[in-house]
C-alpha cells in the first residue's frame, strides 16, 4: 500500500542523508513503501486494506493510548486534541522518540505531554504537566488553555506550539526541546474573521508553499459564529507568526451534512492537498475528507476518511485527527468517544 505524507512526522528512514530526510518530510513530496502498512489483523501474504477517499490507507482501530482517569494531571476527568511530533532526529536526549500532546478542555485545561518510542504506544505520562497553563504572566490569564499543535519549525530549528484559550485566540509559544516554551504572540484571533465571529480555535499549522501568496505556512482551523454552526477556515502565512485569513469558510458544514464540524488536519498525496475533519456526533461523529488541491482552490468533499464505531472507545465520534508514519507504517491518533468524555486512541493503515 503507498505510502502517505503526514505532517512531517518522522519516519524510519535508511540510506538517506539528513538534508533529503528534512527535504522529504517538510517539504511534502511523494515517497512510497514497500509492503509495510497492511492492516491490522492481516498476515504479510494477505490482501491490505481497501484504500479510503484519495487513495488513503484504510485505517483500523487499534488501542487507546491515553485515558484522563488514568493521569496524574487530570483536573477535569477529560483530554482532547492529540498531536504527535518525532524528536528523534531533533534532540540529543530526548524522553522518547515520540513526543504526544494532548490537553483537558474545560477550565482550567492545560497543554500536556506523554513520551514513547512507538506511534503504536505505549506513551508515558510527563511528571510535570501541564508543561503550559492558563495563566502565563505577564502575556495572559484565562480560563483554560487547550488543543495543542506543535509544528517543528525548521527555519528556526524550534518547536512552535500553537493552542487556544479562551476559545476567542489562538497563541503561538516556541521550545527548543519540546518541552520548555517561551511565550511569543498571539496569532489568531475573531477579531481577524467576519462580525459575528464568536470562536477560532483548534488550529494546526502545517510547512505549505502557496507562491501566488508568498505564503510558507498554512493554518486551518474552526470557526464559529452567532448561528452556532462551527465550520472549517484557513489562512496563510510567511513566517507562521504573521497571518493573513481567507474570510470565507474553506469548508462549510451544511456542504457535508454536518450541524457542525471541527478538528482539521492537511494532508498531501499524489499531488493534491486535502482536509480531514470531524463531524459532531449527532451528524454521525465521522472523520471526513475534503480535496482542496495545493492552492486551495478545490472543494471536491470525498466522504468519510474513518467511519467511527458503535463500540467503545469511540461509541460513535472519532475526532481531531493526527497522523505519523514509524517505520513506513501509516498511523492515526486521534480523539475517541463522545465530545469531553473519550479518550485517545491510535489507528493503524
Amino acid at each position: 500500500m503507498p505510502e502517505h505524507h503526514l505532517d512531517r512526522t518522522p519516519e524510519h528512514h535508511h540510506g538517506r542523508t539528513p538534508e533529503q530526510r528534512l527535504d522529504r518530510r517538510l517539504f511534502l513530496r511523494a515517497g512510497a513503501a514497500t509492503g509495510a502498512a497492511l492492516a491490522v489483523g492481516t498476515s504479510v501474504g494477505a490482501q491490505p486494506a481497501a484504500a479510503a477517499p484519495g487513495g488513503f490507507p484504510d485505517y483500523t482501530y487499534l488501542r487507546t493510548l491515553l485515558t484522563a482517569s488514568q493521569l496524574k494531571y487530570n483536573p477535569t476527568g477529560e483530554i482532547i486534541f492529540p498531536c504527535v511530533r518525532g524528536v528523534y532526529d531533533k534532540l540529543s536526549s530526548p524522553l522518547g522518540r515520540y513526543y504526544l500532546y494532548y490537553a483537558p478542555h474545560d477550565a482550567p485545561g492545560g497543554i500536556c505531554l506523554a513520551y514513547g518510542n512507538s506511534l503504536a504506544g505505549p506513551f508515558t505520562e510527563y511528571p510535570s504537566n501541564p508543561i503550559v497553563a492558563n495563566k502565563w504572566s505577564p502575556h495572559y490569564s484565562v480560563s483554560h488553555v487547550s488543543s495543542p499543535h506543535v509544528l517543528w519549525n525548521q527555519d528556526a530549528k524550534e518547536f512552535w506550539l500553537y493552542f487556544h484559550g479562551e476559545n476567542t485566540t489562538t497563541r503561538l509559544a516556541r521550545s527548543a526541546d519540546g518541552i520548555h516554551f517561551t511565550y511569543d504572540k498571539v496569532v489568531l484571533s475573531t477579531s481577524m474573521l467576519p462580525a459575528g465571529t464568536t470562536e477560532t480555535s483548534y488550529a494546526r499549522v502545517f510547512r505549505h508553499d502557496l507562491p501566488s501568496r508568498g505564503a510558507r505556512y498554512v493554518m486551518v482551523f474552526m470557526l464559529n459564529n452567532t448561528t452556532d454552526h462551527r465550520d472549517i477556515h484557513w489562512g496563510w502565512s510567511a513566517d507562521g507568526r504573521n497571518w493573513s485569513y481567507d474570510q470565507q469558510p474553506l469548508i462549510r458544514h451544511g456542504d457535508v451534512g454536518a450541524v457542525n464540524v471541527g478538528g482539521p488536519h492537511l494532508l498531501h498525496r499524489d499531488n493534491s492537498t486535502y482536509v480531514v475533519y470531524n463531524k459532531d456526533k449527532g451528524s454521525g461523529g465521522d472523520i471526513m475528507i475534503t480535496e482542496v488541491g495545493n492552492d486551495f482552490s478545490k472543494r471536491n468533499h470525498l466522504g468519510v476518511f474513518y467511519n467511527s464505531r458503535s463500540a467503545a472507545p469511540e461509541n460513535g465520534r472519532a475526532a481531531a485527527p493526527a497522523f505519523g508514519t514509524d517505520g513506513g507504517v501509516p498511523y492515526m491518533i486521534y480523539e475517541a468517544g463522545e465530545r469531553l468524555a473519550g479518550a485517545i486512541a491510535v489507528a493503524r493503515g
